[in-house]
C-alpha cells in the first residue's frame, strides 16, 4: 500500500490515510487502497476499527480536485460511484468504525467521516461540504448522510453556503460526539475502541446492523429487524458466558449480604 497503512493493536485495527503532502486528499488510488484495506481486515481477530489521517493538519482535505477537474459527465458519475461504493462498504462494515478526525475534513473527508459509526475530532478540526463553490454537488454521500445526521435544515444550510465549521460547532450540531486536544485524539479513540472490543462481539455487530437497517424502514419493520437480531444472539457462547457471569456475580453478591438482625 502506498497511501494507506494498517496497524493492529489487540482487537483494534487502525487504518491511516497516508498522503500528508496532499493533506490526505482522496484520489482513485487512495479509494482503491482503502477498499482493499477494509476487505483485508481479519474479522476473527478485530472487533473495532479506527480511521484517521496522517499528520496533524488534515484527516482528509477532500477528493482530489486535480483528478476531478478534467472529468467528463460519465467519468464524474463513475468517480462518484467509486467513492460511494467504498464509503457504503465502510458504513455497512460488520464491526464498528470510529473516525478520529485530526484537522481538515472537507468534502470527501467530511463524507468518509460520516460513513463511520462514531466521529470524534481534534480541536483544530474543520468540517465542510464546499462543493457548490467548485461547481459540483457533494458526490460521496454528503447530501444524504449529512441530512440524516444533523437534520435537513442544517445540512441544506451547510451545503448551499459551502461554509466550513470548526470543531465546537460540529459538536453543537451533533456531527461529532466529542472534541479533544490533538495529542489526546488518538489515545481517546483507542480507549473507546478498546471499550467496544471488550464487549460481546456478536452482540455489538448485531447492534450495528439493527441500527443501520432499522433506519432505512418504518418503525413496524424496524422492530422486526431488532427482534430477529436479538434472537440471533441466543445460544451463542457470548450470550451464555455474559449472562452466566452476571448470574454468578449476582449470586456472590447475595451471599455476601449480612441479613438484618433485630435484637
Amino acid at each position: 500500500m502506498e497511501f494507506v497503512t494498517y496497524e493492529q493493536d489487540g482487537y483494534v485495527g487502525i487504518i491511516t490515510i497516508n498522503r500528508p503532502k496532499a493533506l490526505n486528499a482522496l484520489n482513485s488510488a487512495v479509494l482503491e487502497e482503502l477498499d482493499a484495506t477494509f476487505k483485508a481486515v481479519d474479522l476473527d481477530t478485530t472487533r473495532c476499527l479506527i480511521l484517521t489521517g496522517a499528520g496533524e493538519k488534515s484527516f482528509v482535505a477532500g477528493a482530489d480536485i486535480g483528478e476531478m477537474s478534467t472529468l467528463t459527465k460519465a467519468e464524474g458519475e463513475a468517480f462518484g460511484k467509486k467513492g460511494n461504493d467504498v464509503f457504503r462498504y465502510i458504513e455497512t462494515f460488520p464491526i464498528p468504525v470510529i473516525a478520529a478526525v485530526n484537522g481538515f475534513a472537507l468534502g470527501g473527508g467530511c463524507e468518509i467521516s460520516m460513513s463511520c459509526d462514531i466521529r470524534i475530532c481534534s480541536e483544530n478540526a474543520i468540517f465542510g461540504q464546499p462543493e457548490v463553490g467548485l461547481g459540483i454537488t457533494p458526490g460521496f454521500g454528503g447530501t444524504q448522510r449529512l441530512a440524516r445526521l444533523v437534520g435537513a435544515g442544517m445540512a441544506k444550510q451547510l451545503i448551499y453556503t459551502a461554509r466550513n465549521i470548526k470543531a465546537d460547532e460540529a459538536y453543537r450540531i451533533g456531527l461529532v460526539n466529542a472534541v479533544y486536544p490533538l495529542e489526546e485524539l488518538l489515545p481517546a479513540a483507542k480507549k473507546m475502541a478498546a471499550g467496544i472490543a471488550a464487549n460481546a462481539p456478536i452482540a455489538v455487530r448485531n447492534c450495528k446492523k439493527a441500527i443501520n437497517d432499522g433506519l432505512q424502514v418504518d418503525m413496524d419493520q424496524a422492530i422486526v429487524i431488532e427482534e430477529k437480531l436479538f434472537g440471533d444472539c441466543f445460544e451463542t457462547e457470548d450470550q451464555k458466558a455474559g449472562m452466566g457471569n452476571f448470574l454468578e456475580k449476582d449470586k456472590e453478591k447475595k451471599l455476601k449480604v449480612v441479613p438484618f438482625q433485630n435484637k
